[in-house]
């Protein structure tokens, strides 16, 4: 089931454009109160009133019909080297990724129960070497005290501009800037992107072909803008100058919905116009 349908999509570029319903309907003739039926979820625009709406908010004319009439998911597999688990009782999605060796880690977000994390990695069993987080909701970094206490000898990863998130343990965690690499593993690295907008210090984590993209970008949809000296047009900003200068290929796994790769995204993904 993706994150956002096509109500999320409809509010949050209303919200980034700051345009109002009363605009939507006087430019398109539709009437305030099938806009209010939408945004309530309780009635469906058809293909041409979505692409009409979509021209107002500068999104994608026939992706945004293509997502209010459901007609797109992706169907990418969880990478070989990547492990899901829940992050309950939030709804966001906690990764750990590992090396060829099948015993040194990374884990990316940790949020919700700390036993689901900490069982999680006894499963492998794992040695923890980072822990990166990508921005500073609670719903991804919540569990950072108790992880980091089982496992000292990690490294917290984290923008300094979230890093207030997770109290005294910033002064530990690397400072990372866009475009620093982490080793891991013989002649391989985890590159930090910083992909502003949800939050002002949000961040993605890529090793080999798979960005962890935390709430900058969902499958066929973005994060809200929530950031403090960033927003809406940094995020869609970060997503098409960062992410999708990434090969087609590249795997995508956020931190809300299923899996989607670049590919996928530039071909259905409402904010983003066709190339």
């Amino acid at each position: 089931m993706l994150e956002d349908d096509f109500t999320d999509i409809l509010r949050k570029a209303k919200r980034g454009t700051e345009t109002t319903d009363a605009e939507i309907a006087s430019a398109t003739g539709i009437a305030l109160a099938t806009l209010r039926a939408w945004n309530a979820g309780k009635a469906q625009p058809t293909d041409d009133e979505a692409r009409a709406v979509a021209r107002v908010l500068r999104l994608d004319p026939g992706k945004f019909a293509d997502a209010a009439a459901t007609r797109w998911h992706p169907t990418v597999a969880l990478p070989s080297d990547v492990r899901h688990h829940p992050h309950d009782p939030h709804p966001s999605n906690g990764y750990l990724f590992f090396l060829e060796d099948g015993k040194t880690a990374a884990l990316i977000d940790p949020a919700g129960l700390p036993q689901t994390i900490l069982r999680a990695i006894a499963e492998g069993p794992y040695a923890l070497r980072y822990i990166l987080i990508t921005h500073e909701h609670a719903d991804h970094c919540d569990a950072t005290a108790d992880i980091s206490r089982a496992f000292p000898s990690a490294q917290i990863v984290m923008h300094r501009d979230d890093v207030h998130a997770i109290g005294a343990l910033g002064a530990r965690a690397l400072p990372v800037i866009d475009g620093d690499e982490l080793p891991f593993g013989d002649n391989a690295a985890i590159r930090m992107l910083h992909t502003p907008g949800h939050t002002d210090g949000s961040s993605c984590f890529l090793f080999k072909s798979t960005l962890f993209t935390g709430d900058t970008l969902f499958a066929g949809s973005v994060g809200g803008a929530f950031g403090e000296r960033s927003g809406y047009r940094e995020i869609l900003d970060s997503v098409s100058t960062k992410i999708f200068a990434l090969d087609d290929a590249t795997v995508l796994m956020p931190g809300h919905g299923p899996p989607t790769t670049v590919a996928d995204e530039k071909a259905h993904n409402p904010f983003f116009g066709s190339a």
